[in-house]
């Protein structure tokens, strides 16, 4: 699935099964929740903390999550992902075209 057709299932999907987009601040809210949840699962598999009985580990569908609740904000706010990925990732090669290579702490 591309970014496009990401953007046009969530687009379908809200629009018969979730009846409508939660607006901007809330899915900014709901995202912000998610990645929380993301967050907990990397510290606790990844990380020094330990984790709990009752923890989750299920790390690719809470990476779905924060997937999802952002691509209803670009669908909201008019934003086109795959050009705004394809923009930053240029600007990103240019900015650090040597920067990383240069950086002894990453040899």
């Amino acid at each position: 699935m591309t970014i496009e057709q990401a953007q046009t299932t969530v687009d379908e999907w809200i629009k018969s099964i979730g009846v409508r987009y939660f607006n901007e601040l809330t899915n900014t809210a709901i995202l912000m929740e998610e990645v929380g949840e993301l967050a907990r699962i990397m510290a606790r598999t990844y990380g020094e903390q330990s984790s709990k009985e009752t923890d989750k580990h299920n790390l690719p569908d809470e990476m779905a999550d924060v997937l999802f609740v952002l691509i209803c904000l670009a669908n909201q706010t008019g934003v086109n992902l795959t050009e705004a990925f394809q923009k930053n990732i240029e600007k990103k090669t240019k900015r650090d075209a040597t920067r990383h290579l240069d950086n002894e702490k990453l040899k």
